[in-house]
């Protein structure tokens, strides 16, 4: 990995400020007050990936119950969407969901999608163009969430709707947030029911090279594949449209470039440390337990601050080892990690890949406001080359 200058201090933080002004410094203070604390009238604070791993693989630690995600999601989604579901419930839909979201299967449905878009981005870049790569990562992450509930064939414009309605739903929704009002419950239904409606007429058609379709074959019920649906579209658009410019920038601010797909995904995986896809994750507690030294009772929340749990390990370095307890913890651990993370990571490696094989650069650069995922409103990038001199590769620890 070539590299010409040290990071850039402060571009992520500004980008936290620029989402959540009041609640990003409280969450970085609060990474001072130890691995566990509990903070009256918000919850049990969890800052240690350690014990963040422990809670989130011990099963007293539900989503279903007060303070966790089910009081988020269920009044939108109804009761069984994985993201607000336990036991053996849970497992089952899991497991039948899994083969649509196989390498293979999401590596090929990726390909097909972004083909065109990535053809051309690439194409801008290599005339010398200017692109904004935030709006870009809007329209492919709209692409594949459209293919996925069932549109087929969209336009850029329906493309770059239909992920402007997810990010309106979850803008929702902050790091403070308890519940939904009954306004934003009434608002984020009607989106949330035009998704469905799609779905269920894909389901419905039963063709098997769709998504929906695969899932009637497999067994789900219209109402489980009308959820899914809306599950993936609230957590399948803005994890990777907001990830890949924040990676680009980075490495950029860094003076770092990747050489090949092993230092690409070093630089991925080092990448979504930094930024915390989710900064934050919430459990309910079952039954009387400990977190840490803390001990907790049925009914309070716990808030794991993946954030502060992951950026506990220093600064950018794509050649920095993940010890085991950090690896992946921003996409959860156990019987609740993500589900669709091998669909984001064959999106982000596509995406990265075709414009990194750009000798790419910043050139200007805003950050998005009051959104629940820190990001970069535009991030222009240029692929005429910068005027530094490249160093020596430094050997991966």
């Amino acid at each position: 990995m070539t590299s010409a200058r040290r990071c850039r201090p402060g571009q992520e933080a500004r980008l936290y400020l620029a989402a959540h002004p009041v609640a990003y410094p409280l969450m970085r203070l609060l990474a001072r007050c130890g691995p566990v604390v509990r903070v009256p009238g918000l919850g049990v604070v969890v800052n240690d990936a350690a014990t963040a791993r422990a809670v989130l693989l011990d099963e007293r630690f539900r989503k279903d119950g007060p303070g966790s995600p089910g009081d988020l999601w269920t009044p939108v989604l109804g009761p069984s969407v994985l993201l607000n579901m336990e036991g053996e419930a849970h497992a089952a839909l899991r497991r039948r969901l899994a083969p649509l979201f196989a390498p293979a299967t999401v590596g090929a449905l990726v390909s097909q999608v972004l083909a065109a878009p990535l053809a051309d981005l690439s194409a801008r870049l290599g005339r010398g163009e200017t692109v904004d790569l935030a709006d870009e990562m809007r329209l492919m992450a709209g692409a594949v969430i459209c293919r996925v509930i069932g549109m087929g064939e969209v336009s850029a414009t329906e493309a770059r709707a239909l992920f402007a309605e997810g990010e309106r739903v979850v803008s929702m929704v902050s790091l403070r947030s308890r519940r939904l009002s009954e306004p934003q419950i009434a608002a984020a239904r009607e989106v949330l029911d035009r998704v469905g409606d799609i779905a269920a007429a894909a389901y419905a058609r039963g063709d098997e090279t769709t998504v929906m379709g695969r899932m009637r074959s497999l067994g789900l019920s219209e109402a489980e594949a009308r959820g899914a649906a809306g599950a993936f579209f609230l957590t399948g658009t803005e994890t990777v449209a907001t990830f890949v410019p924040r990676l680009v920038a980075l490495l950029h601010d860094a003076g770092l470039h990747p050489d090949g797909p092993q230092e690409l995904d070093r630089a991925i995986e080092e990448a979504m440390r930094i930024t915390t896809p989710t900064p934050v994750m919430l459990r309910s507690v079952a039954t009387p337990a400990r977190v840490g030294r803390v001990p907790v009772r049925p009914g309070d929340r716990v808030l794991i601050v993946t954030h502060n749990c992951a950026r506990a390990y220093g600064p950018f370095d794509p050649h920095r080892p993940h010890p085991p307890e950090l690896r992946h913890l921003w996409f959860g651990a156990g019987p609740h990690f993500c589900v669709g993370y091998p669909l984001a990571l064959a999106e982000i490696r596509a995406v990265a890949a075709a414009v990194l094989a750009h000798p790419v650069r910043v050139t200007a650069r805003r950050p998005a406001r009051r959104v629940l995922i820190p990001a970069y409103r535009h991030l222009w990038i240029t692929a005429a080359r910068p005027a530094t001199t490249s160093v020596p590769t430094r050997p991966a620890a």
